[in-house]
C-alpha cells in the first residue's frame, strides 16, 4: 500500500475517532444537563411536599381546635335549652 493511502486511511479513521469521541462528549453533556434537571425537580418536589406535610398539620390542628369548640358550644347549648325547660316548667 503506497503510503500517501495509508496516510489518507490513517487520517480517515482519526477523523471518524474524533467525531465518534465529539459525540460521545455531546451525549455526555445532555445527559449531565438531563440529571441535574431530574435533580432539581426532585428537590422541587421534597419541598412542596414538606409544605404540604405542614399544611395538613396545620389544618389537622385547626380541625381539632374546630371539633373542641364545637362539643362546647354543644354543651353549652343543652344547658341553656336545660335552663329554658326548667324555667318554663315552673
Amino acid at each position: 500500500m503506497p503510503a500517501e493511502k495509508t496516510v489518507d486511511l490513517a487520517l480517515s479513521e482519526l477523523r471518524a475517532a474524533i467525531s465518534g469521541l465529539e459525540n460521545a462528549v455531546d451525549v455526555r453533556i445532555e445527559q449531565q444537563r438531563d440529571q441535574g434537571e431530574m435533580e432539581g425537580e426532585v428537590k422541587r418536589v421534597h419541598a412542596d411536599r414538606s409544605r404540604l406535610a405542614q399544611e395538613l398539620d396545620q389544618s389537622q390542628f385547626r380541625a381539632n381546635r374546630l371539633e373542641e369548640v364545637n362539643r362546647e358550644v354543644s354543651r353549652r347549648l343543652v344547658t341553656a335549652m336545660e335552663t329554658i325547660r326548667a324555667v318554663l316548667d315552673r
